[in-house]
């Protein structure tokens, strides 16, 4: 029964020592002096105060993209005992002790050692020989802007790492595709396609790009599978079917999973949550939450509410008036109702409360038991403390003449009656006979006598307005805006009679009996729409660039200078690398041009398995490159140099790919093979030549003299930073 201990265990183990060496090799590159310098450079100061944010469990919104990237900078000072108390307000501020800055560029540093190695994989999977994939893996590692952007805590490298293994994932997937489909490995690369995907798309959505690329390749294979002869129909379907699941349902899972674990982190109230709707708000902990919980959850008649904008735009605010009126006449001669203005005011303030009034009645407290207000009800509008009803009619807005002026109604003994009867209508109801509820509802306010819609119009009111919000009366017929929204977020049931009993009402905390929950799914929906649509104002910044500046490189990125020596960083590319990725592209572009015109004429310049290989290897090199770049042409954002990484990597595993097809296709004797072999070589070294040149303002040591400083500007649009003496 032991019998087969009497022979020894032993154990097979391939070990690919290329990997394993440029492994090593960018592992040192990123990792070396990690640590230094022990100060903020460039967008750390943006990324730490998320990572600060989530040490502290504080609620936040980036409009820059989805949260997972920030998740896994978070890990790493997680990882590193970082409580998060440090203040991110400067570019060169030396970190506190308790800033572990080495663990917080860890995961970036492993991301872009990680990519040496990648490119290796990704060239040998494309069929091209190990020495073209050594040359790719050692051009990444020499790259000097891929090095100074993963050395610091960025993002750039942790989302060229995913989009590398999400192409070298679909690739090993594709050649087991010809002869051991459904297997373990052929299952493993094909979800880890996926997964990897998801992880790009979620660390910025830069990552669609490639995403929507491999997508399209992996359908063009399959219109080829559907082809085979020797295939079922219900293997065509497996097929399909494992497609789409690994390459669609796993990602979109995931995409949702990563919010899933950003809203459970952060549910403390905020800064940031100001943005988002009440409900949202009075989900998290603190903040508006600790008004709001437990209010009462159906609006009734006699209620006391505040009714804020859904729109949020250009600011939060809520319906407010206050006793000043409209001037009679405006600086333009216009005249007005002068009447009292109302207005939405961007604070919380005693005069933003409102009573829900029963037109058929007088009182102004809410019944027992309380009679709630369902959609299409009519009801009046008081102000709270000056007890004046909310008013519309046929006189023109003060800033938006073609819409209507909303006041307080005042009764002058003039011949304008008061219009002040809403009609309730309740966007978000399930049925026509919904109640009213705090919070959840979202609401219009249709005007009886003139169908107008309470509407914020966005526009800053003059001096006499004190710079409040314009509120005003907009025609149904000019369609539906969310700025013609309102939901109620404080709320309690008035109970008292008199007048100043109501003030001092009103002035007091609102009660707690119910709470208000959103799902999951409702906070998702609405987080993404907020990432979506919001919109930062782009300043023009001293390093921002055009997408035309980076092919020449004729930018570059001042990350950081020592305080008192002439050290620097500079996010700046090997300049040989970059031109010769340029020279690689244009050549590709010209060759299958002229391929395909001599193939059209029957004319076959080089073997049929070559010419699949050179179209294989441009949709992934070339279709990589061209959607990391040609995108950004139609972006109205601050564009970077550093936003060109993802398709200058493409571009350059494409470097070896064509130099190889010359060797191979293009050099018919030996003597032009051995010249182009000893070109190659030349080239190299000037690669790595470069390398070290620049090597000082890539890891910001040794520090330079200004006459070399003045050396390393190569280009007159290059801003290299020299003190004056």
């Amino acid at each position: 029964m032991l019998g087969f201990l009497k022979e020894p265990v032993i154990v097979n183990v391939e070990i690919n020592m290329n990997i394993m060496v440029l492994s090593l090799m960018g592992l040192i590159s990123r990792l070396w002096g990690l640590s230094y310098p022990r100060a903020v450079v460039f967008d750390e100061v943006y990324y730490g105060q998320f990572v600060s944010l989530y040490m502290k469990r504080i609620f936040f919104v980036d409009d820059s993209g989805p949260p997972f990237g920030h998740m896994l900078l978070a890990l790493g000072g997680y990882l590193g005992g970082f409580d998060g108390n440090f203040l991110w307000n400067r570019i060169g501020a030396e970190y506190s002790m308790n800033v572990p800055v080495w663990s917080l560029r860890l995961l970036p540093a492993l991301a872009g050692a990680l990519c040496v190695p990648l490119a290796y994989q990704i060239l040998v999977e494309l069929q091209f020989s190990h020495c073209a994939a050594l040359g790719a893996a050692l051009l990444i590692l020499l790259e000097n802007s891929l090095i100074t952007q993963s050395r610091f805590m960025l993002l750039e490298s942790i989302l060229i790492f995913f989009i590398l293994l999400a192409v070298l994932s679909y690739l090993k997937f594709y050649n087991l595709q010809k002869h051991s489909s459904f297997s373990g490995s052929w299952w493993f690369w094909l979800l880890l396609t996926g997964v990897a995907c998801s992880c790009a798309v979620g660390v910025k959505y830069m990552g669609l790009f490639t995403y929507i690329l491999l997508l399209t390749i992996a359908g063009l294979h399959f219109w080829h599978v559907i082809g085979d002869q020797n295939l079922s129909n219900v293997s065509l379907m497996c097929h399909f079917l494992a497609r789409g699941l690994a390459l669609i349902v796993i990602p979109v899972a995931m995409y949702v999973s990563f919010f899933y674990v950003h809203l459970t982190l952060l549910y403390r109230s905020g800064p940031h949550d100001q943005i988002m709707t009440s409900a949202f708000q009075a989900s998290l902990e603190g903040g508006l939450a600790r008004i709001t919980q437990g209010q009462p959850l159906e609006v009734a008649y006699g209620s006391q509410i505040t009714l804020r904008n859904v729109l949020g735009k250009p600011m939060q605010c809520w319906l407010h008036s206050h006793t000043n009126t409209y001037p009679i006449r405006y600086e333009n001669g216009r005249g007005s109702s002068h009447q009292q203005q109302v207005t939405c005011y961007p604070f919380k303030d005693v005069n933003n409360w409102w009573i829900v009034k029963d037109p058929g009645m007088q009182q102004l407290v809410v019944s027992n038991p309380p009679r709630p207000v369902r959609h299409g009800d009519i009801v009046q509008l008081v102000h709270g403390i000056t007890t004046r009803y909310l008013n519309t009619h046929d006189v023109a807005a003060p800033v938006s003449p073609h819409s209507q002026e909303v006041s307080c109604y005042i009764d002058y003994n003039i011949s304008m009656p008061a219009q002040n009867l809403w009609r309730v209508e309740i966007v978000n109801r399930e049925s026509d006979t919904d109640v009213w509820k705090t919070i959840l509802s979202e609401v219009r306010f249709v005007h009886v006598n003139t169908s107008a819609v309470l509407k914020l119009s966005g526009a800053s009111l003059p001096e006499w307005g004190y710079r409040q919000l314009e509120v005003v009366g907009e025609k149904l017929s000019k369609g539906y805006h969310q700025s013609m929204v309102w939901n109620v977020e404080e709320h309690r049931y008035g109970k008292s009679l008199e007048q100043k009993e109501r003030e001092v009402e009103l002035h007091s905390p609102t009660q707690m009996d119910i709470s208000k929950n959103l799902s999951f799914m409702a906070k998702f929906t609405e987080l993404q729409w907020k990432i979506l649509t919001l919109k930062n104002e782009d300043t023009e910044h001293k390093y921002s660039s055009s997408a035309l500046d980076w092919i020449t490189m004729d930018t570059n990125i001042a990350y950081w200078l020592h305080p008192t020596s002439t050290a620097q960083i500079h996010l700046l590319g090997n300049v040989v690398t970059w031109a010769s990725a340029n020279v690689a592209a244009l050549i590709y572009m010209c060759l299958s041009l002229w391929y395909l015109i001599r193939r059209r004429r029957k004319i076959y310049d080089i073997p049929e398995d070559a010419w699949q290989l050179w179209v294989s290897a441009g949709g992934i090199c070339v279709g990589g490159w061209a959607v990391n770049y040609l995108p950004f042409f139609g972006m109205e954002k601050t564009l970077f140099l550093y936003h060109y990484l993802p398709a200058l990597t493409f571009q350059i595993l494409l470097i070896p790919i064509v130099l190889q097809h010359i060797r191979d296709h293009l050099c018919r004797s030996v003597l032009l093979k051995s010249m182009f072999t000893a070109l190659i070589v030349a080239w190299f070294s000037s690669v790595y030549f470069v390398y070290c040149a620049f090597s000082p303002v890539t890891y910001g040591e040794p520090s330079l003299s200004v006459t070399e400083l003045k050396d390393l500007r190569w280009k007159d649009s290059w801003n290299i930073l020299i003190r004056k003496q």
